[in-house]
């Protein structure tokens, strides 16, 4: 799932961070091409993925009209380009869930966002690994979210057990009640390594340098 990478739509915290810290000119511009990089490595680590046959690749976008992110999609990769929607996080999870059941009733499913510039195909395969014990794969994420949850095929036939309702997306307890719902549904969860996404210019310093 990705935002398109336009100045002043995307990465807001981190634009705000480059204005107050660094006093950079054009902070929303320099957040927006670093958005735009972000994107560009997701997609490229799952494009390895899907040219081996190990994956098909779906990009959900939200901040484009249809056409628009059609064309995006297909500069990126993408097999299929898909809007997000309107809603909560929640919301549009569920929604692309839908969609991508209804193209492929087998499959279990990986959602990943495109904050996470240390993303490798290791960690793709490690969660395909892991899902295939478990019901549900969360990638941990320093905030309190999570950089990637995987969901069963097993799972995916019960709608009522996925783990989109009642969580308070957005905040630092993403994971935990996650976990909690997981844990009331009686689902097996394995959890991949905790890493740090790219919200705020602290996360970033290792990264870039400006």
């Amino acid at each position: 799932m990705a935002r398109w990478p336009a100045a002043g739509r995307c990465k807001r915290r981190l634009s705000s961070d480059l204005h107050n810290t660094l006093s950079l000119a054009e902070p929303n511009e320099r957040a927006a091409r670093i958005q735009q990089r972000l994107c560009s490595h997701t997609l490229a680590v799952a494009r390895e993925l899907q040219a081996s046959g190990a994956l098909r690749l779906s990009l959900a976008v939200s901040g484009l009209g249809p056409g628009c992110a059609q064309r995006w999609g297909k500069t990126l990769g993408a097999e299929t380009t898909l809007l997000q929607g309107n809603g909560s996080l929640g919301s549009r999870l569920r929604r692309q869930t839908i969609r991508t059941r209804r193209r492929h009733r087998t499959a279990s499913q990986f959602i990943i966002g495109t904050d996470l510039p240390a993303l490798s195909c290791h960690d793709l395969l490690d969660a395909v690994a892991l899902l295939e014990r478990n019901d549900v794969v969360l990638g941990p994420a320093a905030d309190g979210g999570y950089w990637l949850i995987g969901l069963s095929s097993q799972l995916l036939t019960r709608p009522a057990c996925w783990p989109f309702s009642g969580i308070p997306w957005g905040g630092s307890a993403v994971l935990e009640s996650t976990l909690h719902f997981c844990q009331q549904a009686q689902l097996k969860t394995g959890l991949l390594p905790l890493r740090d996404d790219i919200d705020h210019l602290r996360d970033l310093k290792p990264w870039l340098s400006f």
